[in-house]
């Protein structure tokens, strides 16, 4: 039987060219050796616990979903489908709090970087964020969860659940370990000291955006004084951000490219880039731009993988209940 693997993406509007190279083009690749048995879920339940307008969640879970069938997750590979529809993951969280210190949560850096100290007003949600976290993966017992460096605290603390739970009500939960990938960083094209975020549309590149918002979007991008196209992050922090991206997706070694605009300036370096970026993302716009006007479709490929996912959910958290005296 293949291993099971984890993951999942918010529902909180467009992705970027950051989302893409490090969680969704991993998703395809991950998917596609044929080696794992993929979950792939739309965490919904976690995009709720930040700011959020009811009136759009639907239309972003849908367009997600678009994203996910258009990049290459296919349905008959994978099971795609929508936490929220599980009721098992919110029935986990709760009896994974109760074995949670108090303390372990505290210590979490995300919700260290998300709130301000002192205030009281914070939702309990995003407090409690790592438990559900810890829940979406203990149900499957996946053996492996794709994840950055910055979820790496959240995926040892599942992992100390998983133990905490098994040496107190019995064996039940299969301890998770990281699956590493190497993804370049992606930094905003108006500051590259910062990370892309599409809190900031216009220095940012949205996998779905037009060719003619590419274009623009690069073409002002913060480089520097200088006109050599080298990749030197300390002192080129602005053309060292595009070289690794260009690398992501053509393919070709950075210093490869390095020499291929030897003695060209950055405006046509960044041009090159923004077609490249362009061409990269071509079939992916079509084929979303097809998928966004079938929402029937949508719904059903996320009910049909929730029902799935379900059906293995369900055999677990029977279990949990088992170990733990409660339930008929």
């Amino acid at each position: 039987m293949k291993p099971i693997l984890v993951s999942g993406i918010q529902p909180s509007g467009k992705l970027h060219i950051g989302n893409y190279l490090g969680a969704l083009k991993n998703f395809v690749d991950l998917q596609n050796t044929g080696r794992y048995q993929c979950y792939f879920t739309i965490v919904d339940l976690h995009s709720i616990t930040e700011d959020f307008d009811p009136k759009q969640k639907r239309k972003q879970i849908l367009d997600l979903a678009a994203d996910f069938l258009a990049v290459g997750l296919d349905p008959k590979k994978s099971v795609i489908f929508l936490q929220s529809q599980v009721p098992a993951h919110a029935e986990l969280t709760w009896i994974l709090n109760t074995i949670t210190p108090m303390g372990e949560l505290r210590r979490m850096t995300q919700f260290k970087e998300k709130t301000t100290v002192g205030n009281e007003s914070e939702n309990v949600g995003l407090f409690d964020y790592p438990v559900l976290m810890a829940a979406d993966i203990l149900l499957y017992d996946a053996k492996f969860v794709p994840v950055g460096n910055d979820q790496l605290q959240h995926l040892e603390l599942t992992r100390t659940l998983a133990r905490k739970f098994n040496s107190r009500f019995g064996k039940a939960f299969t301890e998770p370990e990281a699956l590493l990938t190497e993804t370049p960083r992606v930094m905003s094209l108006g500051d590259p000291k910062k990370k892309m975020s599409k809190s900031q549309p216009d220095t940012c590149i949205f996998i779905d955006d037009t060719p003619e918002a590419i274009r623009g979007k690069v073409k002002h991008a913060v480089t520097d004084s200088s006109s050599e196209v080298k990749y030197d992050p300390a002192n080129k922090p602005g053309i060292s951000n595009i070289l690794s991206v260009y690398a992501a997706l053509s393919g070709d070694p950075i210093k490869k490219i390095e020499e291929e605009f030897a003695g060209k300036n950055y405006g046509y370096f960044k041009a090159m880039f923004a077609e490249t970026v362009i061409s990269y993302f071509a079939e992916f716009r079509k084929k979303k731009k097809s998928l966004i006007r079938k929402p029937r479709k949508l719904a059903s490929v996320l009910y049909s993988g929730s029902k799935k996912a379900s059906k293995m959910a369900s055999k677990k958290i029977s279990e949990v209940k088992k170990k733990i005296g409660i339930g008929i």
